[in-house]
């Protein structure tokens, strides 16, 4: 059950300053967590909440001044727990301004998205400028996110959704390519998108049995990125393909890596995303917003998969 409570205010230790919430985004994890499916890391917060957008209350002055921040800043928080909640703390290296023009709601709805999908796609997968990425699950809110950052750092796209709507979307907010995969083969789809050649980089949030037909779809050198396993976590492969190919299969979850680890794709994000999300080429897609009280309603609506985009609780 999700209901409103209280605890004592967090208390910002070193390196960390507490943010008073605006907003908080809603995230698939935050489900698996209320379900007993995904466990709180060690020390961590045992309230949901990965990502939030607010202002700087207080903290660590000499870490605040060197990543440019003070208190009253507007900033946006990846969180390893607790950011449903009025008061969050936050390590000051996975802290970013507001993008110029966004309100705290669009704010709230990028971190952990855009933590993940730089670091599977772009990190880890290594996409570069050229080249294909197919996307499962391209309504999403890592798919929304994903369709946009790589097609303005000049990718094609092909992604996968539900419902001819959904892929509507997605076409929308700028996928190239966009396969129903309940009336449709995106093996095949994907091949014909792609002259033969096949994708170079997937991102795979289902895994299960999709992994073998992902490996059949897959340009020479190719890589796959799990980052969840909603279609379950055995798979057979064909490892024939796999070597022919010189096929990459990789994966990663975000919550449990290292402060230093989120500090640096911070800094990437700052670098090379925030500037296109304060020009316009990438727009923050929100679904729905509920009172942070609905969050109950909030879950109800992530796990019905009907939403395209991310789902914001408001404070």
């Amino acid at each position: 059950m999700l209901r409103l409570g209280s605890r004592p205010a967090p208390v910002p230790g070193a390196g960390e300053l507490l943010i008073r919430v605006s907003a908080s985004g809603v995230n698939r994890p935050d489900v698996l967590q209320r379900t007993g499916n995904y466990p709180v890391p060690p020390g961590a917060s045992d309230i949901p909440g990965l990502e939030v957008a607010g202002v700087i209350v207080e903290g660590d002055k000499a870490a605040m001044a060197e990543a440019g921040l003070k208190v009253g800043d507007r900033i946006c928080a990846l969180v390893a727990g607790g950011g449903y909640a009025e008061l969050c703390v936050a390590p000051v290296g996975q802290c970013l301004p507001v993008p110029q023009g966004l309100s705290d709601i669009e704010a709230a709805s990028l971190p952990e998205t855009f933590f993940t999908v730089w670091s599977n796609v772009f990190e880890r997968a290594g996409l570069r400028s050229g080249e294909t990425l197919l996307i499962q699950g391209g309504s999403s809110g890592i798919g929304v996110t994903a369709i946009q950052m790589a097609k303005a750092l000049g990718a094609t796209v092909i992604v996968t959704a539900g419902t001819d709507e959904k892929c509507a979307a997605c076409v929308a907010l700028g996928a190239d390519h966009a396969i129903n995969y309940k009336t449709s083969d995106f093996v095949e789809e994907a091949k014909k998108l792609t002259a033969g050649k096949g994708v170079d980089v997937v991102l795979d949030m289902v895994a299960g049995s999709y992994l073998s037909r992902e490996v059949e779809c897959m340009a020479e050198d190719g890589r796959i990125a799990i980052i969840a396993v909603q279609g379950g976590v055995k798979a057979e492969v064909n490892a024939g393909l796999v070597l022919r190919k010189r096929l990459t299969i990789t994966g990663s979850t975000l919550r449990p890596r290292s402060l230093a680890f989120k500090t640096g794709l911070a800094k990437a994000l700052k670098d090379k995303v925030w500037p296109l999300i304060a020009s316009g080429a990438i727009k923050p897609v929100i679904h729905s917003t509920f009172a942070a009280g609905e969050a109950a309603k909030a879950h109800a609506l992530m796990e019905s998969n009907q939403h395209v985009g991310k789902i914001v609780l408001t404070w």
